[in-house]
């Protein structure tokens, strides 16, 4: 199992520091990637609205780590330029770019490009197709402001020859099967499902790399989870609590805005005070048991054990939910413990 960084913070602090400061750790000490995401017009991984401009910087106080994007939501963007800020991510890290492509699950953030909403999906997926020829050289044609057909070739020339590319995959199951035809490895969390689920997504995903003529070991499912390793389970839960909760419930917020942009009604805040607070501990303490990396070594090795179980070979550490960054900074060396016993 080899262990990432992701990021997707639920408050607007400024986290910049705690960014770079686990990219400097996370390169000395063995960790495999580091993750930033795409998120747009609320306070819920608002920090993060482009993954290239951080990516940028990681690149700069890194040698080691992959820096990827996770994720590019590719329908609101024009896909030429995805690929030109990831080959100058390349080009900055000496060849270390990966790229997640997401199809998008807001409505809101595609005010960037309202007309791709209906088609995201297949915007998406064709995205790779254009990208990786892109990448490797080839020239597509594209209209330009006078209404002609051009030519136009990727520049600057990115320095790995093939570009690692992930989908993000979550409630659909065709998207596991898509990225399986595709030859494209899997970005996925449990914020919205169940291990039980998640490994039979994971069977679909493996079926489709085999029935395209794609061999499962050359492939990464790279698994996002919640993340605080202290060296006391108790005191683990006890600081993990209050800002975990906190971020659940800004979570259920973006979720909510979500629904009632699509299908109006019922959402979160229109349950009672007492039905909102036990729906959130509930899911706490479904999270903190069964879906993250919070509690100490020993506690937390049967997940990593369990997820490498069902197919997962990778774990991106999300760990900017809310606790004080100094006591995240200082726990990464209890959560480098966690890795060791998982290392090569």
């Amino acid at each position: 199992m080899k262990f990432g960084f992701i990021f997707f913070s639920g408050d607007e602090r400024n986290k910049y520091r705690l960014v770079m400061e686990t990219a400097k750790f996370g390169d000395e000490n063995g960790f495999s990637s580091i993750w930033t995401p795409e998120r747009h017009f609320h306070r819920f991984g608002g920090l993060y609205p482009n993954p290239s401009v951080v990516s940028a910087a990681l690149a700069m106080v890194t040698k080691r780590l992959q820096i990827c994007a996770g994720s590019v939501v590719v329908p609101t963007h024009n896909v030429v330029r995805v690929a030109e800020e990831w080959s100058v991510v390349d080009n900055l890290s000496g060849g270390r770019a990966g790229l997640a492509l997401a199809t998008g699950f807001s409505p809101i953030d595609f005010s960037f490009m309202p007309q791709n909403w209906d088609n995201r999906r297949n915007i998406t997926f064709e995205a790779v197709e254009t990208i990786r020829r892109l990448w490797e050289g080839e020239a597509i044609d594209v209209r330009d402001g006078v209404g002609n057909i051009s030519s136009i070739e990727l520049h600057p020339r990115p320095i790995q020859q093939e570009l690692p590319m992930w989908l993000t995959c979550t409630k659909s199951v065709d998207t596991f099967e898509r990225a399986g035809r595709l030859g494209c490895n899997v970005l996925t969390g449990l914020i919205d499902m169940s291990t039980e689920e998640l490994e039979k997504k994971l069977k679909v995903y493996e079926q489709a790399l085999e029935e395209n003529g794609h061999d499962r070991r050359n492939f990464q499912v790279t698994l996002l989870l919640h993340t605080y390793i202290g060296e006391d389970d108790a005191e683990v839960r006890a600081t993990v609590h209050d800002p975990f909760t906190r971020y659940l419930r800004s979570f259920f917020k973006v979720v909510d805005s979500q629904k009632k942009a699509l299908t109006p009604g019922e959402s979160i805040e229109d349950f009672s005070n007492q039905d909102q607070e036990a729906l959130i501990s509930f899911a706490f303490d479904k999270f903190y048991s069964k879906g993250s990396l919070m509690g100490t070594p020993d506690s937390c090795s049967w997940v990593v054990e369990r997820m490498a179980g069902i197919g997962v070979d990778e774990i991106a550490c999300l760990i900017d939910f809310g606790v004080d960054e100094d006591k995240v900074l200082k726990s990464l060396h209890q959560l480098k413990k966690l890795k060791d016993r998982y290392s090569d």
